[in-house]
């Protein structure tokens, strides 16, 4: 069997805790775990000429991550985000800007590597300046299956965007927040399950997933609803649990399996995350099995 590509575009990043700095941005945080569940993961982004744009070229490539399309800027710099955490390990971010990842350039080649890819995995951030959104526009054109992280991050979004980017999108994620931020834009006020069908049905999506925190997830499909309770797990901070459950989920469902056990399995590894701190931990396959079971 081939090996599944997957391209992922946008920040990658330095969060910096009050512990420390850790390497992160959600689509990163996905090309790591996608990475480490055994797919091939290519990074798409820009980083500065400095020190922290070294240390992450450094962190990806020690991790297997392809950073052959990560760009360099000779002026702006690497990205940070300035982390706090409330008492239950939930984030609070503040991302910083203009940095170098709000100016990824077009390039023909990485029109090729995206055509050749399974799948692009790509967020609503990355288009928070109109360089970075006009490239991604351009590789939406050419991908085979395209996967959006809505990943609202205040006040760098709008309706307009959202729409735009979930009209060109295939497999949608969110989670409980986003859901009711969205349907409410439309004026569905309703159950989870008819939110989730009528945005599926209104940007003709393949299939929505929904993320809900310690409630586990659902998935809208052709098959109709599907939900999964989650795991019970002692939370040590929540950062990139969404972005390892949506590499568990598409690493099953590239293979083959159906959103049930897609749901299963993204839960799993998204709960072990949550007992690690920052997005980008070591878990085994094996442990991920072993919640499961």
């Amino acid at each position: 069997m081939l090996l599944s590509k997957v391209v992922c575009y946008g920040e990658v990043l330095w969060d910096l805790l009050p512990t420390g700095k850790i390497a992160g941005g959600a689509p990163m945080n996905a090309a790591y775990h996608i990475n480490n569940l055994g797919l091939s993961a290519t990074m798409i982004s820009r980083i500065g000429a400095d020190d922290l744009g070294r240390e992450l070229l450094a962190f990806l490539n020690d991790k297997g991550v392809s950073t052959r399309y990560v760009q360099t800027d000779p002026l702006l710099p690497t990205g940070i985000v300035n982390v706090t955490l409330n008492s239950k390990g939930s984030p609070a971010y503040e991302i910083v800007q203009p940095v170098a990842w709000d100016n990824i350039q077009p390039d023909e080649n990485l029109h090729d590597i995206v055509k050749k890819a399974d799948a692009l995995v790509f967020g609503s951030l990355a288009c928070r300046s109109e360089r970075s959104k006009n490239t991604l526009l351009e590789l939406l054109d050419v991908a085979t299956l395209r996967v959006f992280d809505t990943n609202l991050r205040s006040p760098f979004y709008a309706q307009s965007l959202l729409e735009e980017l979930l009209s060109k999108t295939d497999i949608a994620k969110m989670n409980d927040e986003e859901l009711a931020i969205i349907a409410g834009w439309n004026g569905v006020q309703a159950d989870e399950a008819t939110q989730m069908q009528f945005l599926k049905q209104k940007f003709g999506l393949e299939r929505l997933i929904l993320t809900k925190g310690a409630s586990g997830a659902a998935c809208f499909d052709e098959s109709g609803y599907h939900s999964h309770p989650g795991f019970p797990v002692q939370v040590r901070d929540t950062i990139g649990s969404g972005d390892a459950f949506l590499a568990a989920f598409l690493s099953k469902m590239l293979a083959g399996a159906d959103s049930p056990e897609c749901l299963e399995f993204a839960c799993a590894l998204g709960a072990l995350v949550a007992t690690k701190q920052g997005g980008t931990p070591d878990v085994d396959t094996l442990d991920i099995q072993k919640l499961i079971k």
